[in-house]
């Protein structure tokens, strides 16, 4: 190896892209919503040196584009460890701007304690839809039987 190829950069170094208008690729994404973005980033103290991004192949609708592209964004911020992913639309550069919005949004909830409360509310849907042991519903028709004899010594006397 000579002196002229020890200091010319890598060709395949992984590069980042940074999140701007002109990078959009055309998309209706207007300056101001990617000014509101970055303001609510420095707002919550999220940095982009701080966020992960990853790249993989979206699944669903949208045909040959989602199957031969890789549109879908994954969002890892790493002192929270809180991880989203975004796959709503067909283009990588949107889905990288909702990616980084649902990131945030996930940050002020758990900053303002509704992370507890949501994970109680699908406790409670799990709890739900998870089946009956055969003792809870022997007691369940029981009471049912016990109800519905009280409903009907409850009607009209007849004299035989």
């Amino acid at each position: 190896m000579d002196a002229s190829t020890a200091t010319r950069p890598l060709r395949f170094a992984i590069r980042r892209p940074v999140l701007h208008a002109g990078g959009m690729s055309g998309l209706p994404l207007s300056v101001d919503k990617l000014a509101q973005l970055e303001q609510r980033m420095r707002a919550l103290g999220v940095q982009e040196n701080d966020l992960e991004e990853t790249f993989v192949r979206s699944g669903g609708a949208g045909g040959q584009k989602v199957n031969k592209s890789s549109s879908c964004v994954m969002l890892l911020h790493r002192p929270t460890g809180l991880r989203v992913k975004s796959q709503t639309t067909r283009h990588q550069a949107m889905n990288r701007f909702l990616a980084r919005r649902l990131l945030l949004d996930k940050i002020e909830r758990m900053r303002k304690g509704h992370v507890e409360a949501e994970r109680a509310r699908i406790e409670k849907v799990r709890r739900q839809k998870q089946k009956r042991s055969s003792r809870a519903k022997q007691r369940m028709l029981a009471d049912k039987a016990r109800h519905s004899e009280k409903k009907r010594l409850r009607g009209a006397v007849t004299t035989d």
